[in-house]
C-alpha cells in the first residue's frame, strides 16, 4: 500500500505545513460526488483519527481514512502549473472511469455493484 508525492506536489504541501502550526500532514481520501461517484478530498490533517492508515514522504505525513483506502491505494499525488491555473492531479491506478469534468471517478468494483 502506498501514497506517492510528486516533487512539486511534495514542495506545495510542505509549504502548506510550514505557515500552519496545527497541522500535521495531509488528509486525502474520497467521498461520494460528482456524475461518476467518487471524488478526491485534500486538505490539511490536523489530527490522527482512528482507522487512519498514515503514510511518510520525505517528513510529510499523509492520512487516509479506512474507507477510502482501497479507493486511493497506489495513487500519485501531483501539483501542476498552467498558465495562471495550479492544481493538484491524481494518478489513481484504480480508476476504471471518469466522467466528462474530470471531478469525479469510477472503479471496477463499482462498475460490478
Amino acid at each position: 500500500m502506498s501514497i506517492q508525492l510528486a516533487p512539486a506536489a511534495l514542495e506545495r504541501i510542505q509549504g502548506f505545513l510550514s505557515a500552519d502550526d496545527s497541522a500535521i500532514g495531509l488528509r486525502f481520501g474520497v467521498q461520494r460526488t460528482g456524475c461518476s461517484g467518487w471524488g478526491y478530498l485534500a486538505d490539511l490533517a490536523r489530527e490522527q483519527r482512528d482507522g487512519d492508515t498514515v503514510f511518510e514522504q520525505d517528513g510529510v505525513r499523509i492520512f487516509v481514512d479506512a474507507d477510502s483506502l482501497a479507493l486511493v491505494d497506489g495513487t500519485r499525488i501531483d501539483f501542476l502549473k498552467q498558465g495562471l491555473n495550479e492544481q493538484f492531479v491524481f494518478e489513481n491506478p484504480n480508476v476504471a472511469a471518469e466522467c466528462g469534468c474530470g471531478e469525479s471517478f469510477t472503479t471496477d468494483a463499482d462498475r460490478a455493484a
